[in-house]
């Protein structure tokens, strides 16, 4: 259920409000918006008694909300969000560009990457610092090592940082090095990790599991947000299907599914999708079309020889006439 609150209720009467949804045992989450407060109610697995609610100075409505997932939903947050990182902002404008290696290998690497990351217009550094593989031969990432790598990188060229934290362990070493803090596709439903990552400060951007369903992805977010943490970040990357073209399906029809479901921002993640580097820019181009707030592109100055995914890092060139070719494409919508 969502309590919505009258446009001049006081910050007391929505404390009275949530103290009254405790005292019933649930749990309350003020939801601000531009013109009036809303309080989501949370743990209920039943119908609620309005009337103890609407009794309360300052309430106008209780609407019940008819999705599992309370706090990610349009239902409880009309609004799209925009989350804003060093005055950056995601979703509701520009689409951003998140750019970068797969993995962090030294430090010459990722700032010479991050360099050509800046000339060409992107705004987020990308780069693993621990990498989950599939094979426990390959290269597993640098660990903290890669994390001081970036924050180098950050301050050198001024570029925002994501990365991916792969367990409850190094989450907090992740939060502390990044800007954004990444959770991949094989940890969606993590639900530990994920309540961790609800505790953090710092954004959280969602990859969707390889075969898991809008819902499901959902209410992924929702444990996330559930925690306190409401700055999350969706990242369409593909999906499992039997075409064996690509490495992965690219949802494309995700961006306007979550955009009528959730509040939430949406960027897309073509690298992965494609598993070779010559269908990123067309798929780039599809995602921007369509609406998403974002792209998070793999770029190397020597894929050959990367030690993680170089067959579909795009070349410095053919990232820059990526964003050139985003630039222009927006120019239209």
């Amino acid at each position: 259920m969502l309590v919505v609150m009258k446009n001049d209720a006081t910050e007391e009467q929505v404390q009275a409000v949530i103290k009254e949804i405790e005292k019933m045992g649930y749990r309350g989450v003020p939801m601000p918006g531009a013109l009036r407060t809303a309080v989501c109610i949370l743990g209920n697995k039943g119908s609620i008694d309005a009337a103890r609610l609407l009794a309360i100075d300052g309430v106008k409505e209780a609407i019940p909300v008819t999705k599992p997932y309370k706090l990610v939903s349009r239902e409880t947050h009309p609004d799209a969000t925009v989350i804003t990182i060093g005055g950056i902002k995601i979703g509701g404008g520009e689409p951003i560009v998140m750019a970068g290696p797969c993995a962090v290998e030294t430090e010459e690497q990722a700032i010479t990457i991050a360099n050509i990351v800046k000339k060409a217009g992107g705004k987020v550094f990308r780069g693993g610092a621990f990498k989950p593989r599939t094979s426990p031969y390959s290269f597993q990432g640098l660990g903290e090592k890669g994390l001081k790598i970036l924050d180098k990188v950050r301050k050198e060229t001024g570029l925002l940082i994501i990365t991916e934290a792969t367990d409850t362990d190094n989450l907090p070493l992740v939060e502390k090095y990044s800007d954004i803090i990444q959770i991949g596709a094989r940890n969606m439903q993590n639900y530990s990790l994920l309540r961790l990552a609800g505790q953090a400060k710092k954004p959280v951007l969602l990859k969707r599991g390889m075969a898991a369903t809008i819902e499901e992805w959902l209410m992924a977010a929702e444990y996330i947000m559930s925690e306190g943490n409401t700055k999350v970040i969706l990242c369409e990357r593909g999906i499992r299907t039997f075409a064996d073209n690509t490495r992965n399906t690219l949802d494309l029809s995700a961006i306007p599914a979550i955009k009528e479901a959730s509040h939430l921002p949406i960027i897309i993640d073509p690298s992965h999708a494609a598993g070779r580097r010559d269908y990123v820019i067309s798929l780039s181009r599809g995602a921007i079309a369509v609406g998403a707030d974002g792209l998070l592109i793999e770029v190397h100055n020597d894929p050959a020889h990367a030690l993680s995914d170089g067959v579909q890092s795009l070349y410095p060139q053919q990232f820059e006439q990526l964003m050139k070719e985003t630039k222009r494409l927006k120019e239209y919508l």
